[in-house]
């Protein structure tokens, strides 16, 4: 019996001492925590394959005009406006393309409300004072 112990510790010192144990170190991936900064093209790579969006695809349905709606408001701002001082934009009412817009004074400032003719859909953007 003793012979038996004997060799299953033995056995157990043997196995042992060809195991050996090391310290774990985090090494982060992304370059902007400290990875490896050639890693840098491989994830955008790997991002963009993931991402299910198109560049040309628009992100909201209904908003097409948006870019002209854009341009047009700011071109009425931007020409009215005198020397770049707010008080030169002039109260009333204009249209342009299939957007209307109305300006005027109110006690938080200035006033733009933005009329969709073809939808019926208003929008007012109030610059302060």
């Amino acid at each position: 019996m003793k012979t038996r112990i004997s060799l299953i510790v033995l056995f157990f010192l043997a196995v042992g001492s060809y195991s050996y144990g090391q310290q774990l170190v985090y090494t982060p991936k992304n370059p902007a925590f400290g990875g490896d900064p050639f890693a840098g093209n491989w994830l955008l790579s790997v991002a963009n394959a993931q991402n299910p969006f198109d560049d040309d695809q628009q992100a909201v349905p209904g908003l097409e005009n948006l870019g002209a709606l854009d341009q047009s408001l700011n071109n009425q701002l931007l020409g009215q406006l005198g020397g770049g001082d707010l008080n030169g934009l002039q109260s009333g009412t204009s249209a342009d393309g299939n957007f209307e817009f109305e300006v005027f004074d109110s006690l938080d400032g200035l006033v733009v409300n933005i009329l969709d003719l073809l939808s019926g859909e208003q929008t007012q953007i109030v610059i302060p004072n």
